[in-house]
């Protein structure tokens, strides 16, 4: 390992920071990471300040007991985090150097937080479990847990099987996206607008925007309502560009300025029973097309906007706040016994994932103090995307897909763990390559990521040729599965796509993997090895090859290609898929018990529907597509896909495969045990509602 020590130190020392246009320094200034570790890598404060403000406490599920981690309860408020801005890892911000500075020098930044814990701490296990919260949502508990979703938990419903709660975990949330506006109970995080000479930095936004139903004539310039929008400085359409396209590469046709506006409708009641009246009213931050957004097309706005938020602060702000409850502060309300959390393991799904393997891309799992953050990151269906988090970026708009945020940079070199070289420019780097101070890594994805979010390049190199994980890095491919897989599903969704969406239950996965990574960071016991479809083994394939091996199942439109790259990049890096059975199942990765003994072909991608981009993947959707139930179906529409009748038998012959696969998975390290018998009741009579099979009388 050597020369790997030696090329990430040759990396660090040739990291730079830019000047912008205006001549003012645009990234911060270098840190020097520290060796020095301390108790679980736990070192002191930065000069930055960090205090709590509990404005709420509440006892959680009414005061019930989670076995010997006892009772919970419920802190929320406001953490105030300011920012020395010598201690960003140098290039790791845009814009910070136009983030307006206290008396002290310091950055003042203002985050909500939420913790769950123990009532006595003692009782806990000293873990920090931190959820970065997807777009403002808490979501750890409806994922670990099984429970349903809220952001703000606090009923027994929100608990569902307790697990986290029953290994004695604080759960905590601190807000790291600060383009958010308030509502539904989102976290929200205050930072500084970019400003030169005291004035809010001006320049050209791009924002895309499509109509999912009939009706719609007005988008903030966000085009999320959550989000918040970059006011447009001119409401002269003369001085935009909107265009609308068909497809990702279509030819854009320019709508004229005077067929739209910057404005938005609103709609009530008028007086004297006038009935539903509406008006147009100008706006800095909407669109409105009076006849109407197409559903469908893909338009797209160019403008001069204003007052960019400083977004890469966010990273900074969640660095010093679990740094903070890591250590022995008297503002640190996990202390217990003059101690904070023992180890902190933070997990993000999605948007998260991206934003936790940016987090250590750019450096901030070093504490400035000394030692590392997080212990331990679990990043889920993050694909090979980090954030965007340049001037006039959007955090909530999803990584790029293949008709949806097509042109959403979050997927640019480095995409893999391990060194790698960049084709277009020659530059070699890695996400993980700071070796004294990155956390152990757990990278997760699904069939989705393969498809969708260019996934094989979390582990290849640009030609797609398998490379070796760090030691600090295990990589599992969730076979079959899609990037959104509800734990409580019940029926799959319909409409906007050609097939119902893929319901493999995939949330044992999470718990056991928790499991492991708690044990890699406690006693170095390594996780089950990374198990992920490879080339070098034929389970990694071109396109072509997959659609070589997939069924020609009846009525079944298959993608044209995995989402790749544009322009330049297009010839630059591989997007491999990984290879099919006989069913058009996954051969390589985690086989969860419904992929192993399957009643469906079970895929990471869905087609758009007619009028809606039909033919392009849609969104982030995988599909089940039902296995015919007998022969004598399957022979009638030609369907070459071995019967369900003759794989199982019975329902009882189906429950007692899935048995089998689980009991596997259990051995492997990869279910737990309290999770068979869930697994076993899901399975049971055909898996209903998931599944409708339908077979002759027994």
């Amino acid at each position: 390992m050597a020369h790997v020590a030696h090329e990430r130190a040759r990396q660090n020392r040739h990291a730079s920071g830019r000047v912008d246009k205006a001549g003012a320094l645009a990234y911060g200034r270098p840190i020097k990471a520290s060796k020095v570790r301390g108790r679980a890598g736990v070192g002191q404060m930065t000069r930055g300040q960090v205090a709590f403000s509990t404005e709420d406490r509440q006892v959680f599920d009414d005061g019930e007991a989670f076995g010997a981690s006892g009772a919970y309860e419920r802190l929320g408020g406001k953490v105030h985090v300011r920012v020395d801005p010598a201690s960003v890892p140098e290039g790791a911000v845009a814009d910070l150097a136009l983030a307006s500075l206290g008396p002290d020098g310091l950055i003042a930044c203002t985050a909500d937080f939420m913790i769950l814990k123990p009532v006595d701490l003692g009782r806990g296990n000293g873990r920090l479990f931190f959820d970065y919260g997807n777009r403002g949502n808490k979501r750890a508990l409806q994922f670990f847990n099984d429970a349903v979703h809220s952001n703000a938990p606090l009923t027994r419903a929100h608990a569902g099987n307790g697990f986290l709660m029953r290994r004695g975990y604080s759960i905590g949330w601190v807000a790291w996206q600060a383009d958010l506006l308030p509502g539904g109970g989102r976290m929200l995080l205050d930072l500084p607008v970019a400003r030169i000479n005291g004035e809010a930095v001006a320049g050209l936004v791009r924002t895309e925007f499509i109509a999912d139903r009939p009706g719609v004539t007005s988008f903030p310039l966000s085009a999320r309502i959550t989000t918040r929008s970059h006011p447009a400085v001119s409401l002269d359409t003369r001085r935009a560009k909107l265009t609308r396209r068909r497809y990702p590469g279509s030819q854009p046709f320019v709508i004229p300025p005077e067929r739209w506006a910057f404005a938005r409708e609103e709609a009530g009641i008028g007086l004297d029973n006038a009935g539903e009246e509406r008006a147009v009213v100008p706006s800095a931050t909407h669109i409105h097309l009076a006849d109407g957004i197409q559903p469908g097309w893909i338009y797209e706005l160019e403008y001069e906007g204003s007052a960019p938020l400083v977004l890469g602060l966010g990273h900074a702000v969640v660095r010093d706040a679990i740094a903070c409850l890591k250590s022995d502060s008297p503002e640190n309300p996990l202390l217990h016994e003059g101690r904070g959390a023992e180890r902190a393991y933070a997990w993000g799904r999605s948007q998260t994932g991206r934003c936790i393997r940016d987090f250590v891309h750019r450096g901030f799992n070093a504490n400035p103090g000394g030692g590392r953050v997080f212990d331990g990151v679990f990043a889920h269906v993050a694909g090979a995307g980090r954030m965007n988090m340049s001037r006039f970026a959007n955090l909530t708009v999803a990584g790029s897909q293949q008709y949806e945020d097509h042109g959403n940079e979050t997927d640019t070199f480095p995409f893999a763990y391990d060194f790698s070289e960049d084709p277009l420019t020659g530059a070699r780097d890695a996400i993980a390559k700071r070796p004294d101070t990155d956390p152990l890594i757990i990278h997760t994805q699904t069939s989705t990521e393969y498809w969708q979010r260019r996934g094989s390049l979390v582990h290849t190199d640009a030609a797609g040729n398998d490379l070796p994980e760090p030691e600090n890095v295990r990589i599992y491919s969730w076979a079959s599965s899609q990037h959104y897989a509800d734990p409580r599903a019940e029926r799959p969704a319909t409409g906007g796509f050609e097939h119902p969406t893929n319901v493999v239950q995939t949330s044992f996965l999470f718990r056991a993997l928790l499991d492991a990574l708690d044990r890699w960071a406690t006693a170095g016991a390594p996780p089950p090895p990374s198990r992920m479809p490879r080339r070098a083994e034929g389970t990694l394939v071109s396109e072509t090859t997959w659609r070589a091996a997939f069924p020609n199942i009846p009525g079944v439109i298959a993608p044209r290609a995995p989402n790749g790259f544009d322009g330049a990049q297009a010839g630059a890096y591989a997007v491999l898929v990984p290879a099919v059975d006989a069913d058009g199942n996954e051969i390589a990765g985690i086989r969860a018990p419904m992929v192993a003994a399957p009643l469906a072909t079970y895929t990471g991608w869905n087609i758009r529907s007619r009028g809606f981009g039909h033919g392009a993947m849609h969104g982030f959707d995988g599909a089940t597509i039902a296995l015919p139930d007998t022969a004598e179906g399957a022979a009638m529409v030609g369907d070459p896909r071995r019967p369900i009748l003759e794989r199982y038998g019975s329902a009882e012959g189906y429950v007692a495969r899935i048995r089998t696969a689980a009991e596997a998975l259990i051995a492997d390290g990869f279910m737990l045990e309290e999770d068979l018998e869930p697994t076993l009741a899901l399975a049971r009579d055909w898996g209903r509602p998931r599944h409708d099979v339908s077979l002759p009388a027994e």
